[in-house]
């Protein structure tokens, strides 16, 4: 399996906007793949957008975001309030919220979440990004939980372990909240990168995955 150029400074695109339903979701699913890339280039400018952390999760979402976006050229941070859970019934709100986005951010690249996840939020972000950013590359990632909705993605971003040991550290060091529960652990954190990796032959183990339903070149 072959994909392009991975010398310094040869990406496909410049500016990246990533999008999460909350707090950590930009990290849990595509963490990995960002570092990767702002390692590799010291021209990407992200935008980051996070739609639903209030209190002491939005200001843990605040910092891990700064955290993995130490290297950009340019980083944009917005942590929103909305419902958590509720995106669904706040329908009309968060589509007006998607549409101020167009004017705000020129993306070549757009990762949001995967439109089959099992989460309503998810889901919502999902659609409401393909409806609103219909000229653009758009890539799924996924996000392990109980709902067991992992499907099979179709494009992956190789990583070495080195690289899954620095997303796993800075989710421990900035996610206090969720240190409590059962799966906010290093093993889940690097198995599904070490199956992706092998999924794809990653020859350096490990990779994550995304779904991507358009990419023109």
């Amino acid at each position: 399996m072959k994909g392009w150029p991975t010398s310094k400074g040869a990406l496909p695109f410049r500016r990246i906007l990533c999008l999460g339903a909350h707090s950590d979701d930009i990290e849990i699913g595509c963490g990995g793949t960002l570092l990767r890339w702002l390692g590799e280039s010291s021209r990407l400018e992200v935008g980051w957008v996070v739609l639903s952390a209030a209190g002491e999760r939005g200001q843990e979402a605040r910092n891990s975001a700064s955290a993995f976006l130490a290297g950009a050229r340019q980083k944009t941070i917005r942590i929103e309030k909305f419902r958590d859970g509720f995106f669904p019934f706040q329908g009309t709100a968060v589509k007006e919220y998607f549409e101020s986005l167009k004017t705000a951010f020129a993306p070549d690249l757009i990762l949001t979440h995967y439109r089959d996840d099992a989460h309503q939020d998810h889901r919502l972000v999902s659609t409401l990004t393909w409806n609103t950013f219909r000229n653009h590359a758009i890539w799924e990632y996924e996000i392990p939980k109980f709902d067991g909705d992992l499907g099979a993605p179709n494009l992956f971003v190789g990583l070495n372990k080195k690289q899954c040991q620095r997303k796993i550290a800075l989710l421990h060091k900035h996610f206090r909240s969720q240190r409590s529960k059962k799966w906010f652990s290093d093993d889940l954190f690097l198995a599904l990168p070490r199956i992706r990796g092998m999924e794809c032959q990653s020859p350096q183990d490990f990779a994550e995955a995304f779904y991507c339903r358009k990419f023109y070149v």
